[in-house]
């Protein structure tokens, strides 16, 4: 049986290479030769999207030092020679900004031709990379590196925190890719200062309340993209902007009861653009479990990280449908959004409590 697939196969595959003989096609007309064209190109942009459409690999946070760390930093075996506070993270977060541009088919939501103009999942996927690389680095510049309201500010984060709040969409002058390129290289600047040792002006401090700041900025998005992706299916809710604060009042009158459904098209973009984010967090969490280490064992709380860590693991599993499948709730048919809201809300009440457990020292 499998001698006549791969002969069928081979004969398949002869009669395709027999169509672009040049003996063929000074035969044919210029009807067939056109077809024959565009035929063509739609297979190579067809097999070129499937190629644009696997995600980054991750690497450990002992990979990611390596691989920023200045040579002079590495020994011989391949192994840091010191590990500085804060450098781990600092290391990660230059990788998930390189990845932006290095994975297959580099960066694509910017792209005006086939086949990333085609392409919307891989996009969505970038955006949500990028939307978590805006959280961090803004956690970067307020609190990593500050010792309290009244420091400087770096102007190494700064700059890192500007260059990638550029439309990510605009095409050129200045391209995204650019500046995220410059993003990245200020972000090694301040890597390469933080494992100075005669340089005091830049700190990262890793402190639990730093740490608690920075679930503060990610716990809202992981409950809005929870949200977002449970709209799937739509849902009716209760306006509940107000409660709890009888003299609170909102700029335009809202009903009491609010019905909410993702349109069918932008199903797969909600859900590709949660499934970056994290990722994203995915390996900062784990980089920061190694620069936060004291802090965490202090509180007794690693094993909330640790199951942090495994709710984001399995946002990250294999989707093996060719398509984002939309069933209706209990219906037979599976609804992907639904079970990648579960792993967010789940992600999301961990912070939630690893948050409230830094706090009560």
């Amino acid at each position: 049986m499998l001698k006549q697939f791969f002969s069928g196969s081979a004969q398949g595959a002869k009669k395709v290479a027999n169509l672009y003989k040049p003996s063929t096609i000074r035969e044919k007309g210029w009807i067939w030769r056109s077809a024959l064209l565009v035929g063509t190109l739609i297979a190579a942009i067809v097999i070129a999207m499937f190629f644009f459409s696997g995600d980054p690999a991750t690497i450990s946070p002992r990979e990611a030092l390596i691989k920023y760390l200045p040579a002079d930093k590495v020994d011989a075996e391949g192994n840091p020679k010191v590990i500085k506070t804060g450098a781990t993270t600092t290391a990660m977060t230059i990788y998930l900004i390189d990845s932006l541009q290095d994975k297959s088919g580099g960066y694509l939501s910017n792209d005006v031709t086939p086949p990333g103009i085609l392409m919307d999942n891989m996009p969505a996927w970038e955006y949500g990379v990028l939307r978590n690389l805006r959280d961090i680095s803004k956690v970067f510049r307020n609190n990593f590196s500050t010792s309290g309201s009244q420091t400087k500010m770096d102007k190494d984060l700064a700059e890192v925190e500007n260059k990638l709040s550029i439309d990510s969409e605009q095409w050129m002058f200045p391209s995204p890719e650019a500046s995220y390129d410059d993003a990245a290289r200020a972000l090694q600047h301040y890597l390469n200062r933080i494992i100075d040792d005669n340089d005091a002006d830049a700190q990262f401090y890793a402190r639990a309340d730093n740490l608690r700041r920075f679930f503060r900025v990610v716990s809202p998005n992981l409950g809005s993209y929870s949200q977002r992706l449970s709209e799937s299916v739509g849902i009716e809710v209760e306006n509940m902007a107000l409660a709890g604060d009888k003299n609170a009042t909102q700029t335009t009158d809202a009903p009491g009861q609010l019905f909410n459904k993702t349109r069918w098209y932008k199903v797969d973009n909600n859900f590709y653009e949660a499934r970056g984010y994290a990722w994203a967090l995915l390996q900062e969490m784990r980089a920061l479990q190694v620069d936060f280490k004291a802090v965490l064992e202090d509180k007794n709380a690693t094993v909330y990280v640790q199951q942090l860590i495994r709710e984001l693991e399995a946002t990250q599993k294999t989707v093996w449908s060719p398509v984002i499948l939309n069933g209706n709730g209990f219906g037979v048919m599976t609804n992907h959004s639904l079970v990648m809201a579960s792993y967010f809300s789940r992600a999301n009440a961990i912070l939630i409590e690893l948050t409230a457990l830094l706090e009560r020292g």
